[in-house]
């Protein structure tokens, strides 16, 4: 087994009140006070993490953010800074999820800049990348996926990276009920991870890789099974305490 603590992170997307937020806080909290051998992150909406900061700063559950801006401040209306999320108890951010670069148009240039920015903030940062159905049935996954990883981090030092999270998520299986197989899975981790050995050497050892996809608490556990995948980035499965809970103990 690898010595990679695993990693648990929900993405809560645009879901959640302020009040939702923290209920779900207080009962996760307590449902998961035991649970040591893994790290368990929430990335919320922006709106939402004031509330957890106070439900959570003091506990064992990491807070996150869904984006940032790469810049510290100034003219850019409707953004969020790295310093705003530090403020905000936030030790992770997401970047670059398939959302945001579909919906948003968020292009690997950008992306690789708010990787670099959180990095130089204090922030992990958890980098998304996947491919869509179109290139998975041409066969092109593996290297777009290799081309995603190597334009958002060749910038970064081997320090740098290593404190880098990758979130694989193949686009065809996000909140679609689609599984990439476990095998699957593991094949584009491995890739990844060699792609990452080539930036930065023995590093790529070190550097956590999630998958994300309708990961749900009945395929967790086949999936942390392998050896190039150290956790996962869970959206729907997320918003439930108990399946939330129950996917956290399922990974263990």
């Amino acid at each position: 087994m690898n010595k990679r603590r695993p990693l648990i992170a929900g993405n809560w997307k645009m879901n959640k009140t302020t009040a939702e937020a923290r209920d779900f806080a207080i009962r996760f909290q307590e449902q998961v006070a035991d649970i040591t051998d893994v790290d368990m992150l929430i990335c919320a909406p922006f709106t939402a993490l004031s509330a957890l900061k106070e439900e959570l700063e003091e506990s064992i559950i990491h807070i996150g953010a869904q984006n940032m801006h790469y810049e510290t401040k100034g003219a850019f209306t409707g953004e969020i800074s790295a310093e705003m999320l530090l403020d905000l108890a936030c030790t992770y951010v997401i970047i670059g999820h398939s959302e945001r670069r579909d919906y948003f148009k968020e292009d690997d240039e950008l992306i690789a800049k708010k990787v670099k920015a959180a990095l130089d903030n204090g922030l992990t940062p958890i980098l998304c990348v996947g491919e869509n159905l179109a290139l998975r049935e041409s066969g092109r996954a593996l290297a777009f996926v290799r081309g995603q990883v190597e334009k958002n981090l060749m910038e970064l030092t081997p320090a740098e990276l290593a404190k880098v999270v990758i979130a694989y998520e193949p686009i065809w299986a996000i909140g679609t009920g689609k599984t990439a197989s476990a095998e699957d899975a593991q094949e584009m981790c491995s890739g990844i991870r060699s792609t990452l050995a080539g930036i930065a050497g023995s590093v790529a050892d070190e550097i956590r890789i999630l998958y994300g996809g309708s990961v749900k608490s009945g395929n967790i556990a086949s999936m942390m099974a392998q050896p190039d995948i150290d956790g996962a980035l869970v959206g729907g499965a997320s918003l439930d305490v108990e399946e939330f809970v129950k996917l956290v103990q399922n990974a263990r």
